[in-house]
């Protein structure tokens, strides 16, 4: 059997991911970038490999065709077969990854909150509507109301105004205050302010309402009005989208199989992005919600570190404090309210895959307990979805992370001896 094994191996191809391979190439490692989709970018640089519109995405890119890093797209780790052996599937088949050192730049999703009809079609995460727009889906004078929580609502609004969406409101459940005070102190970010100013402009005539979040999407076979609440007040809007995400929850599932430390929902790692496990770094989403800039600052660190160029990943620490500075006053910035633990009704189902309601959740004690009893997790999403959800609702943590932890096909599951497509830079 054919089998290659690389220094270096990342997995996940947006932002940190692309920093840490780059930049542990350039310092002479054999390094592999690993990522499930066919275009690199991540949800953030998403269609922006081929033509980069985005500053930073033009110069990352061209580092990218520059370094000597090879690629493997279009395959998704689901499993470890031993220590330094990464088993990947794509649509053709299966192969063996084999690594010395192993960056983890798994990145995030958005985290989903239960209300009354959320699973009506047409009902989506804001990121997964932008995501179809991107793929061609047309959302010319379509009727979309954003709404949830966090940074990522205003861009998306953006996207979809500029390509002809007619967007009715932006409702943010934090609160005028903390988002006023959040953007006052961009100051000390420049870059950050001059974006924020840029897309407040372009979103000239839209409605944004503060303190104000869905509490009921209408409609028989797809969405049809939602309903929103802004303190005392309640009130309807028709529409033909619900964009609705609030903020991100960090994929933790890889770093878990491997069996790095996770602390307070995310990986913990030290000041060279290492984890608890000797030869594995994570960068990105997975040790924390911050943004872009911090990302690709992470992702620096953990490539020249894993290159064993530990005084270059030093030399970057001061930019590092000041994005963990801005992701702080993220975090602070975009709490959940309380209100948003009780928008579920008693029938209203929490995890989607299983049909399984907010009533039978409520009579279980634990994440463990209720997959024992209700099968809550146990659907096709494996809990990425209701997960995050009941986290929220009744602040349990998933226990354990069994492989595969994503869905494979049953001869990949049986076979090892794999021979290696071709790896194409």
């Amino acid at each position: 059997m054919n089998r290659q094994s690389w220094e270096i191996v990342v997995v996940g191809g947006g932002p940190a991911g692309i920093a840490a391979a780059v930049s542990a190439a350039e310092c002479g490692a054999s390094v592999l970038l690993v990522d499930d989709n066919p275009a690199l970018g991540g949800q953030i640089w998403r269609g922006e490999e081929a033509n980069p519109s985005v500053r930073e995405a033009r110069r990352w890119s061209k580092r990218l065709k520059n370094s000597s890093l090879e690629l493997l797209r279009g395959f998704r780790i689901f499993d470890q077969l031993r220590q330094g052996v990464l088993l990947a599937e794509s649509a053709d088949g299966m192969r063996e990854v084999n690594y010395s050192r192993l960056i983890l730049c798994t990145g995030a999703r958005e985290r989903f909150l239960p209300f009354p009809g959320w699973t009506l079609p047409n009902v989506m995460g804001a990121g997964g509507l932008q995501a179809l727009a991107k793929a061609g889906m047309p959302i010319r004078k379509k009727r979309v109301i954003v709404a949830g929580t966090g940074p990522l609502l205003l861009p998306v609004a953006a996207y979809l105004k500029r390509h002809g969406a007619k967007v009715q409101l932006i409702a943010e459940q934090a609160s005028r205050k903390s988002v006023v005070a959040f953007g006052s102190a961009l100051w000390r970010h420049p870059g950050k302010l001059g974006q924020a100013l840029g897309i407040f402009g372009s979103l000239a005539g839209i409605p944004f309402r503060f303190g104000c979040w869905p509490v009921e999407a209408k409609g028989d076979d797809h969405l049809c009005s939602v309903v929103l609440q802004q303190g005392t007040r309640a009130f309807e809007i028709e529409c033909d989208y619900l964009a609705c995400g609030f903020h991100l929850v960090p994929n933790l599932e890889l770093a878990s199989l491997l069996g790095c430390q996770i602390k307070d929902g995310t990986v913990s790692v030290n000041e060279l992005q290492q984890s608890s496990i000797p030869n594995v770094y994570c960068a990105g989403e997975p040790i924390g919600i911050g943004g872009v800039d911090l990302a690709i600052v992470e992702g620096q660190i953990a490539g020249f570190a894993a290159a064993g160029q530990q005084h270059k990943a030093r030399r970057i620490f001061p930019e590092l404090a000041r994005h963990r500075d801005f992701a702080n006053a993220l975090e602070k910035t975009f709490a959940l309210r309380p209100e948003l633990k009780k928008l579920a009704r008693k029938e209203t189902f929490i995890c989607r895959c299983e049909d399984v309601p907010f009533e039978r959740l409520a009579q279980c004690r634990s994440w463990r307990e209720a997959k024992l009893y209700t099968r809550c997790g146990m659907g096709p999403c494996q809990g990425r979805i209701c997960g995050a959800a009941t986290k929220v609702l009744f602040d349990w943590s998933a226990e354990s992370v069994r492989p595969p932890v994503f869905e494979a096909r049953v001869e990949s599951l049986m076979t090892t001896e794999v021979s290696a497509p071709e790896v194409r830079v």
